[in-house]
C-alpha cells in the first residue's frame, strides 16, 4: 500500500525559510540587546573563574619542596600539549569577548545617565562596585599584560627553553613586582565578588533555595582564589628568597 505523499512545494519553502529568518533575527535581536551583552559577559566571565580555579591549582606546585621539579613538569605540559594551545585560544577569545561587552555596558550605561545628580545619597545610585567595575576592570587588564610579558611571552616566544620555576623565582624575589602583584589580587578579589554575584543573577540562577550554596561558591571565588595566588609572592619573597639570601651568604 502506498503512502499519499505530502507536497513540498513553494510555498512550505517559503514558510519554513521564514522560519529560519525569524529565529535568526531573534537571535541577532538577542545578541544587540543590553541583556544579550550582559549574559554573554556573564558566561565568559564564568568561564575566566573556571580557568582561575585550575591555574591555581596548577601554581599550587610551586609549594612542593622539590626545587621545582614537578612545577617544571607542568610548565612542559602546558608549553608541549596541542590542546592547551587550543584552551589558550578560547581562552584569548573569552577575555577579548568580556572586555569588549564590558565597555560597551559602561559605555551604554554612561549614556543613559548623561543627567548629572544634583546631589549624590549612595542608596539612590549603584553600588560602589558596580559603578568602579571598568576602573578594576582596566587594573586587571594592566595586571594580566605585566603577568603575560613576565611569565608567559618568555616560556612560549623563546629561542632557548626557559625555565618556568626560574621565572617566578627572579619576577617575585623584587618587592616592587610583588608589591603590584598583592595590589592587583586585591582588585581581583573586588571585581569577582561584584562579577560572580552580578553573573548568576543575569542568568536568573539566584533564587532562595540555592542562595547559601552561591554564597559558598562566590566566598571561595572572590576571597579564597585571590588569597591563593596572593601566599605564592609571599612565599617566594619573605621565606624563598631569605633562605637563598642566607645561603648564598654562607659561603
Amino acid at each position: 500500500m502506498n503512502r499519499m505523499a505530502v507536497p513540498f512545494n513553494n510555498h512550505r519553502r517559503l514558510e519554513l525559510l521564514n522560519n529560519n529568518m525569524i529565529s535568526m533575527n531573534d537571535i541577532f535581536t538577542f545578541y544587540y540587546s543590553s541583556i544579550g551583552k550582559k549574559v554573554l559577559m556573564s558566561l565568559t566571565g564564568l568561564f575566566l573563574i573556571i580557568f582561575l580555579t585550575e591555574h591555581l591549582v596548577g601554581n599550587l606546585l610551586l609549594f612542593a619542596n622539590d626545587s621545582g621539579k614537578m612545577y617544571e613538569v607542568y610548565g612542559d605540559f602546558l608549553v608541549s600539549n596541542p590542546v592547551i594551545r587550543f584552551i589558550e585560544i578560547i581562552l584569548a577569545i573569552a577575555i577579548f569577548g568580556h572586555v569588549i561587552f564590558g565597555v560597551i555596558l559602561w559605555l551604554k550605561n554612561r549614556k543613559v545617565r548623561s543627567v548629572k545628580y544634583i546631589s549624590f545619597r549612595l542608596k539612590d545610585n549603584a553600588k560602589l562596585a558596580s559603578r568602579t567595575t571598568i576602573l578594576t576592570g582596566t587594573v586587571i587588564l594592566i595586571f594580566l599584560y605585566v603577568h603575560l610579558t613576565t611569565f608567559f611571552i618568555p616560556t612560549r616566544f623563546s629561542v632557548e627553553k626557559v625555565s618556568t620555576y626560574e621565572l617566578v623565582v627572579q619576577a617575585f624575589s623584587n618587592p616592587w613586582y610583588g608589591f603590584f602583584y598583592l595590589i592587583a589580587l586585591f582588585i581581583l578579589g573586588y571585581h569577582l565578588r561584584h562579577g560572580f554575584q552580578s553573573a548568576f543573577q543575569t542568568l536568573g540562577l539566584r533564587n532562595k533555595k540555592y542562595t547559601p550554596f552561591l554564597d559558598l561558591i562566590a566566598f571561595i571565588v572572590w576571597c579564597l582564589i585571590p588569597l591563593g595566588f596572593a601566599a605564592i609572592p609571599i612565599y617566594f619573597f619573605f621565606f624563598h628568597h631569605a633562605a637563598s639570601t642566607a645561603i648564598m651568604g654562607g659561603y
